[in-house]
């Protein structure tokens, strides 16, 4: 299970934005033990979802399927249905396809404005519940990430808690990329807000290895890092031609999602054969055990990146600068 909360800094949900009604739980039937844990968003309402109306959207390489719970929202569900059409075009754009054949979307209404987080499961099959502000506006959704995380997430095999840095990680570090790809943000964009989140999973004193460490820095822009890493060790390793959307095309293409129990190992090992290297695997040995601190400073530099007058600016001729642009490229499929 993967919960994020909605707004752009990353944080882990908390509890109580995760809340369905008893009301809304009891009109279906489930037990009173049951509904306690639900309202708490620990589970998802499965048994409640399939007695719901639902509307059916085809997505490369499968479906989702969508169902509202009980209330109102200001937009029509047809400006809702659309945004997750976007962001599952995202997803499928970065992965090559959508990350799994089925998935189920709970659309909650809550109070307020914007997407207030979402949590992802594949215990029962694959299912997103994200929380919609009924006053959710157009420009919330065009504007909103927390759809595509979650989307992320499916992509993933699910692992022991302890590496949850990793599915955050690359939520954190795909979701903005995907959106580049697709054609929702600027490079710009996505850049100077890795300038300026990344230091956050920096190891602090008395932090340990990503795989020790759950502080909320380490285990959602630690693992981004650590993803980014990644992306730029592949890219130099194979002349650009590859990059870390390859090594994760690969674990989807070996049967690898959300829906699935794999060990880290695995996972590293299924990416690592995708690229023809042993780049992830060797990065976790030398980051899950051990705080180490990279100079994002110098890759920036490398990458070509700069901040003048508060806006990002990119130097082409830096030595890694076709990497960098290669990373926000759409890919053939």
């Amino acid at each position: 299970m993967k919960t994020t909360a909605g707004f752009r800094g990353i944080v882990a949900c908390a509890a109580s934005c995760a809340v369905l009604t008893l009301a809304f739980l009891a009109a279906f039937g489930l037990r009173a033990e049951a509904q306690s844990e639900l309202a708490r968003g620990s589970r998802m309402p499965y048994d409640a979802f399939d007695r719901l109306p639902k509307t059916d959207i085809e997505v490369p390489g499968g479906a989702i399927h969508v169902a509202f719970a009980p209330g109102e929202v200001v937009l029509p569900k047809e400006k809702i249905l659309d945004w997750v059409k976007t962001s599952a075009k995202a997803v499928s754009t970065y992965y090559g396809r959508f990350p799994v054949n089925s998935v189920k979307l709970l659309l909650v209404p809550v109070d307020g404005p914007r997407v207030r987080g979402g949590t992802t499961w594949g215990y029962r099959g694959a299912a997103i519940r994200v929380l919609l502000g009924r006053e959710s506006s157009a420009d919330d959704l065009r504007n909103d990430w927390v759809l595509v995380h979650e989307m992320v997430h499916l992509a993933l095999p699910d692992m022991e808690e302890r590496y949850n840095w990793l599915s955050e990680g690359l939520a954190v570090y795909v979701e903005p990329i995907a959106r580049v790809q697709a054609g929702d943000l600027t490079a710009s964009e996505i850049w100077q807000a890795m300038m300026r989140d990344m230091p956050k999973g920096l190891p602090q004193a008395g932090d340990e290895g990503l795989d020790i460490s759950d502080t909320w820095g380490r285990k959602y822009w630690g693992g981004a890092m650590f993803c980014l890493m990644a992306d730029v060790e592949i890219r130099k390793a194979t002349g650009n031609r590859l990059g870390l959307q390859d090594a994760m095309r690969g674990v989807i293409a070996a049967g690898g999602n959300h829906e699935v129990d794999w060990p880290i190992e695995r996972i590293l090992a299924t990416a690592d054969k995708a690229v023809g290297l042993q780049v992830l695997t060797r990065l976790h040995n030398e980051w899950g055990a051990k705080p180490v601190t990279p100079d994002l400073d110098a890759l920036w530099r490398d990458l070509g990146l700069g901040i003048q007058n508060g806006s990002l600016v990119f130097d082409d001729t830096a030595p890694l600068a076709a990497i960098r642009a290669a990373i926000t490229q759409a890919r053939a499929k």
